[in-house]
């Protein structure tokens, strides 16, 4: 062309290059192409009006699902939208790769976008090369995709702001991974940083500002929209007030993304990195797709937080302060809301002074359900019951007036009837006696100065709440020097898929094989049930929970390894337990084997284990059959010095004396001190002033002897 001479037409200029043009009304659905752009549609080469259906047709489908994205990033970004779009034949194989560039517009008023862009073939990178794979094959979408499916679910996995941010530091996006990361929040009108990572400690100073400061962040979250920045030098161009903080950390290229949920731009996130990045759409849709998943990983994180926040502060006014120790007696206490929700919970624990001031109360309890309601009856029932136990009511009628009142402001619809398991304690810290009430409540479980563990058997009624009129009877213990009583809610036991059986023998061994003081022993009953403990409350939580956790322990002073041991204690000489057995209860006889099962769980040989219990349910029916009164059952396990000896002694207030008899081979009784006889290695019978004591021994040392 010579010097002076018109320019082509523009028409002529795409043709000579090979370009063709088109446009897109998305209202009327309709797509006008030219002669070169139908011809690199596969059509005749001629002008052309085309339904969306008709271009659809001649794309690959996960193309088509891309122009739409690139479209309303461009449009929002007020960019060009740029995608390379696979053509297809009528057998559904690629033909060609063609690059589209386009400058659309959203229409408001018809709530349509409109383009009008450029069309023109890629050339093809020879067969078998990475380039040649991923132009045909499409295997750069594919890895986009899957890392933003990778980075979708580990971002919805977050449960804390601290781990989003450790999540998105470590996305490794493809091709184009960022070695500097900020992410911007508001406070007022101030920008401030939430956290960042690869920046030089200390480089969160530099960014707390004035909204209107112009920063790069400061100006997405006035307006919404990103800033991206290829380099340096536009950097330095568009924001010279601010480009010596960023020009201290050495990057090439900076992206700066609003951080939006919920329709609210919550802040910014920066991406930059050491080498030039164009910023290209599909680029660009990648950073626009994580920042929007940021952003709602970030809103659930805060509001989670914000949640634990509120529960920790209501579940930590409704716990009552342990205070100063009582004299001779230690407690300790460890309560976990659960996982779910509000993290809001019903299970409560209390310690009560009685009047007088010598006793005191423990109360126990476990309010059905997880939500705000079960919190609000939680805390309502545990103030009933502190009052009526402040106005010196026995344990039993503490816990029927508890009831009454759970009963009477629980809603009048029975399918909204909450109940309410709990247990209440009498204690004397001087004699070690407990007036134990259960509502429906997990029992509680005694330690031994030894570390033998014991489920002492004891009464129960009904959950409150649920009869107004119900019966609570009460049980008598005695916590011996060096003894701890556990209590807890259910949710110690059941944790973890375990049933009741199961997650008692899981406290037990814990029990058992502690040998720390009572403090650490609350912890490692947590840590069975949950593993590493965190921090929370009176003492250590974790943050994946099933169920609210409430236990308590209470231990008296004395000897004894561990728990209420005192430095220079040495072991005490005796482990007992004691039981009744009613003429109306026979079934007791089943938990008095039970009992002296346990009190001889380290005994040797077992042999004598079976002679003890036994003997110990021939005397118990012995008593039921040839008397009308009940039995007392006391059974100890004590040293000598010279090995260890089981006594057991059942007592009851009949007059007549048992003897000795020798049945006939039909007999069908008085074989029962015949056992005795045969199997101890002492018995005997003791008149006492009102009724007898009926007694034998069994040596363990001595295992060759009579029971072994």
């Amino acid at each position: 062309m010579r010097t002076g001479e018109p320019l082509p037409a523009l028409g002529d200029v795409l043709a000579a290059l090979d370009t063709g043009v088109w446009h897109w009304d998305t209202a009327a659905g309709l797509v006008t192409v030219d002669a070169v752009a139908a011809r690199l549609l596969g059509l005749p080469a001629r002008e052309a009006t085309l339904t969306e259906a008709q271009v659809r047709a001649r794309l690959h489908p996960v193309d088509w699902n891309e122009i739409t994205g690139v479209v309303q990033l461009a449009v929002a970004e007020g960019t060009l939208a740029e995608v390379r779009i696979r053509i297809m034949d009528d057998r559904k194989r690629v033909v060609r790769v063609v690059r589209s560039r386009s400058k659309p517009s959203f229409d408001r008023a018809r709530k349509a976008y409109v383009l009008t862009g450029s069309l023109q073939e890629v050339a093809e990178p020879a067969p078998g090369t990475a380039a040649g794979r991923a132009a045909v094959t499409g295997d750069w979408r594919r890895s986009r995709e899957a890392f933003l499916l990778d980075a979708g679910r580990a971002l919805a996995e977050a449960r804390s702001t601290q781990e989003v941010l450790r999540v998105t530091a470590n996305l490794s996006m493809p091709g184009f991974t960022p070695d500097g990361l900020a992410v911007f929040g508001v406070e007022g009108d101030q920008l401030t940083i939430i956290g960042h990572h690869g920046h030089e400690p200390g480089a969160d100073n530099p960014f707390y500002m004035p909204l209107d400061t112009d920063y790069p962040a400061a100006e997405v979250v006035r307006t919404g929209r990103a800033v991206y920045l290829s380099s340096p030098e536009e950097y330095r161009t568009r924001y010279p007030l601010a480009w010596p903080l960023a020009q201290r950390f050495g990057r090439r290229s900076w992206a700066f993304l609003p951080l939006t949920a919920s329709g609210r731009t919550m802040g910014a996130w920066l991406a930059a990195f050491s080498y030039p990045v164009a910023f290209t759409p599909d680029e660009r849709s990648v950073l626009t797709t994580v920042a929007r998943m940021l952003a709602q990983a970030l809103s659930r994180a805060g509001t989670a937080e914000s949640e634990r926040a509120l529960t920790d502060d209501l579940q930590r006014s409704m716990m009552p302060k342990l205070g100063p120790g009582i004299p001779g007696m230690g407690i300790a206490a460890r309560y976990i809301p659960t996982g779910g929700g509000l993290q809001i919970g019903g299970d409560w624990y209390d310690v009560i002074p009685l009047p007088g001031g010598e006793r005191f109360a423990l109360a126990i309890g476990d309010v059905q359900g997880h939500d705000v309601r079960a919190a609000g009856l939680m805390g309502q029932l545990r103030t009933a019951l502190r009052a009526y136990a402040s106005e010196g009511h026995r344990p039993d009628a503490v816990l029927s007036r508890a009831s009454r009142f759970l009963h009477g402001i629980s809603e009048p619809d029975p399918a909204e009837l909450r109940f309410a398991t709990c247990l209440y304690a009498e204690v004397d810290p001087v004699s070690g006696v407990l007036e134990v009430a259960r509502a429906g409540h997990p029992e509680p479980v005694l330690r031994m100065a030894d570390a033998t563990v014991l489920t002492p058997p004891t009464a129960v009624g009904l959950p409150l709440g649920i009869d107004p009129d119900a019966d609570y009877p009460t049980t008598r213990l005695v916590l011996e020097p060096g003894e701890t009583m556990m209590i807890c809610t259910d949710g110690l036991i059941e944790t973890g898929g375990h049933d009741l059986d199961t997650g008692r023998q899981r406290l037990r061994t814990v029990l058992e094989e502690h040998r720390g003081n009572q403090e650490e022993l609350a912890d490692a009953l947590v840590r069975a049930v949950h593993g590493p403990s965190s921090h929370h409350s009176t003492g250590p939580l974790v943050d994946r929970r099933e169920d609210d956790i409430a236990v308590l322990l209470l231990s008296r002073h004395g000897g004894g390894r561990g728990c209420g041991a005192g430095p220079d204690t040495v072991r005490p000489p005796v482990r007992r337990t004691m039981l009744t057995v009613a003429q109306a209860e026979p079934e007791r006889i089943a938990v008095a084997r039970h009992q002296l099962r346990e009190l001889l769980h380290d005994w040797s040989p077992a042999d004598q284990v079976d002679s003890a219990v036994l003997l110990t349910s021939e005397i118990l029916t012995n008593v039921l059959v040839h008397t009308d009164t009940d039995a007392l059952l006391l059974a100890e396990v004590s040293d000598g010095g010279d090995g260890r000896r089981i006594r057991v002694e059942v007592t009851d207030a009949g007059d007549d004396l048992p003897h000795l008899r020798r049945p006939g081979e039909l007999a069908s009784s008085g074989r029962g001190l015949v056992l005795v006889e045969l199997l101890a290695h002492a018995w005997g019978v003791d008149p006492r002033g009102e009724g007898k004591s009926i007694w034998f021994e069994l040596y363990e040392k001595d295992a060759t002897g009579p029971g072994g």
